[in-house]
């Protein structure tokens, strides 16, 4: 049963923390206003036209990760269905391309991950316990898995953190939403406006003040409301373009010790799977690795579609700043013709559709998702303490192991809302 409120909350940010907690809150009677720059819901998750890729396709988010009970159990409430991902993972190492295989020093870094104690970085990890020459591939995967997978820089990431993830080698269960995320976004952002929530579009948030016990946020349009409590779910590196109150600002500043890293995707349509007449055995691609400018590609397996989606994640996405989404798509097509031993003109011949995303140019993200250091755990207790009007939620407040997910924002937003109806 809703219980009616005459407290007014305003969100910042349409996106899945910013849907979830308005959700819970509106179900509960309290009124709500959400503040979203763009002009829809998602943010960081970024449906792009079924009619140009041949299904609903993710620019931004795409997987569900593990065992995501949050997202799971929204899938099943909005009808939708998911895909498990199964297949075979290869890797090209400059010379070959072939499936991918357990590296002989495995159990040790296993040995030494379970007796480690003290948290350190990635790098400093590799360098204390695996120095020696013996080692290179090992560090070299590592260090692949940490840019790639977590968008992280292996100078800042948490070992501890990332401990789990480098025990099951980095396979922990995969699927997809079937029509993908946008059908989740559209069944929260219609539940929200069931329960009496309203969703401004085009109200880019800059400064949040507090007199007398009384809060106003401001938009660049001029625009104001004022309200009982905020709770600001922007991406990281946004917090610093909106002004805050002392006490909020203070608390923001921690930010600084979690760490947020960027992503390059593109997604290339070809008129037929061509990469299967290269080896009968690809029919079960799934991932595949490589050094190349775009180093990471995945298929839809179990889908046929014919798509191709690249990856490139973490500090290194820097070097690629100055293309813009064509020049993208160029890169992505050389490191497939590099890979596969093909001119890129045949591979570029059966393009259907293309596109290209580099994050950090997204002036509502400036970036793809958070990422954990060995301060992170002491600076997310700070933010999401709520010890004030300006309360903080998101993927980058998740202490799981899915830090930086689709389920991590879903959860942190869930808790944030039940924080606030806790009293």
């Amino acid at each position: 049963m809703s219980r009616k409120s005459s407290e007014h909350i305003v969100i910042v940010g349409a996106g899945a923390a910013g849907l979830m907690a308005a959700r819970e809150l509106g179900r509960a009677g309290t009124r709500v206003t959400i503040l979203e720059a763009r002009e829809r819901c998602g943010g960081r998750i970024h449906p792009l036209p079924s009619s140009e890729f041949g299904y609903a396709a993710d620019g931004g988010a795409e997987f569900v990760h593990g065992e995501a009970p949050v997202t799971r159990g929204l899938v099943r409430e909005a009808n939708l269905s998911l895909e498990e991902i199964e297949g075979a993972q290869w890797i090209f190492d400059g010379e070959t391309l072939s499936r991918e295989q357990l590296d002989p020093h495995e159990a040790k870094l296993h040995g030494v991950l379970k007796e480690l104690k003290d948290d350190l970085s990635v790098a400093d990890f590799l360098r204390r316990h695996f120095a020696g020459g013996e080692y290179e591939r090992l560090r070299h995967d590592i260090a692949l898995m940490v840019e790639g997978y977590d968008a992280a820089d292996p100078e800042r990431a948490s070992t501890l953190a990332l401990r789990d993830e480098w025990m099951d080698g980095g396979h922990s269960p995969l699927a997809r939403i079937v029509g993908g995320y946008g059908g989740l976004v559209a069944h929260l952002a219609a539940e929200c406006r069931r329960h009496g929530v309203a969703i401004r579009f085009g109200s880019v948030v800059s400064a949040i003040e507090e007199t007398g016990g009384t809060v106003s946020v401001r938009c660049a349009d001029g625009e104001a409301y004022a309200c009982d409590r905020v709770i600001l779910t922007v991406p990281l590196p946004l917090l610093a373009k909106i002004a805050l109150p002392q006490a909020a600002r203070d608390k923001a500043a921690v930010a600084a010790d979690i760490g947020f890293g960027n992503v390059i995707k593109i997604l290339l349509r070809f008129e037929r799977p061509w990469w299967l007449d290269w080896k009968e055995d690809l029919s079960e691609l799934t991932f595949l690795l490589s050094d190349e400018t775009i180093p990471v590609w995945w298929t839809q397996r179990p889908s046929k579609c014919p798509v191709l989606t690249g990856w490139f994640g973490g500090p290194r996405t820097a070097e690629l700043s100055r293309l813009d989404p064509q020049a993208l798509i160029a890169a992505g097509l050389d490191s497939l013709a590099a890979i596969f031993g093909l001119p890129r003109k045949d591979i570029e011949r059966g393009l259907v559709a293309a596109t290209a995303t580099n994050w950090a140019h997204d002036p509502f993200a400036r970036g793809a998702y958070s990422w954990a250091t060995p301060q992170t755990r002491e600076a997310q207790s700070i933010l999401a303490c709520a010890d004030g009007p300006v309360l903080f939620s998101g993927e980058a407040l998740y202490r799981g192991r899915d830090m930086g997910t689709v389920e991590a924002a879903l959860a942190s937003g869930l808790e944030t809302a039940k924080m606030i109806l806790r009293g």
